[in-house]
């Protein structure tokens, strides 16, 4: 028996019962993404599959079997109106250092307004979670070989942001209390600078 694949959702390390949807190959062909034969159970598919078999997966996807992820060329407006009725959606980063997933990710949120789970997928390291969570995601698949529980620590590495984003609406200049200058400092005195 096998052990249950686990991801971090929200700020708790759950277990996971999506499959992710991958052609085999290093650089699988068009046709053979949109061809992919789907397993029984929740399966997160590729934005190709789901253009090619989205009449025959609609049942599925009305079920809340059916999760849609997007590569890093890809672009979500191609789902614009749809992507509500998908229970999750996911953002593949094909590689540490490819930082295309964070774009996609906020304008998912910001500018299709979606509201649902909202998975990083792919090589997902511990050092990107913080940033992650700031653009959006709120579930993340570690990558295998690491470990899941420091992983989710990286969730708040910092107490405080600098600039606005998804999960932080205002500025940190915006937020902060500030005392009123000094009079002196007002009437062009010297500001406590010594020449």
């Amino acid at each position: 028996m096998s052990e249950q694949k686990l991801i971090i959702k929200g700020r708790e390390v759950v277990g996971d019962d999506w499959t992710v949807l991958r052609a085999a190959g290093e650089a699988p062909s068009a046709e053979d993404v949109a061809a992919l034969a789907l397993p029984a159970g929740k399966v997160i598919v590729p934005l190709a599959t789901w253009l090619a078999q989205a009449e025959a997966l609609a049942a599925r996807r009305a079920a809340g079997e059916i999760g849609v992820w997007f590569g890093p060329d890809e672009r979500p407006e191609t789902l614009k109106g749809q992507l509500d009725a998908f229970a999750l959606v996911a953002v593949d980063f094909p590689k540490f250092t490819d930082g295309r997933g964070y774009s996609i990710a906020y304008n998912l949120r910001t500018r299709l307004a979606y509201a649902g789970e909202l998975r990083a997928i792919g090589d997902v390291l511990r050092d990107q979670l913080f940033s992650m969570q700031r653009v959006g995601f709120n579930a993340y698949d570690v990558r295998a070989d690491r470990s899941i529980h420091d992983a989710l620590k990286g969730l708040s590495d910092f107490s405080e942001t600098y600039q606005a984003s998804v999960d932080q609406k205002v500025p940190l200049f915006r937020r902060a209390v500030r005392a009123a200058p000094s009079a002196n400092v007002a009437n062009g005195g010297d500001a406590g600078y010594g020449i």
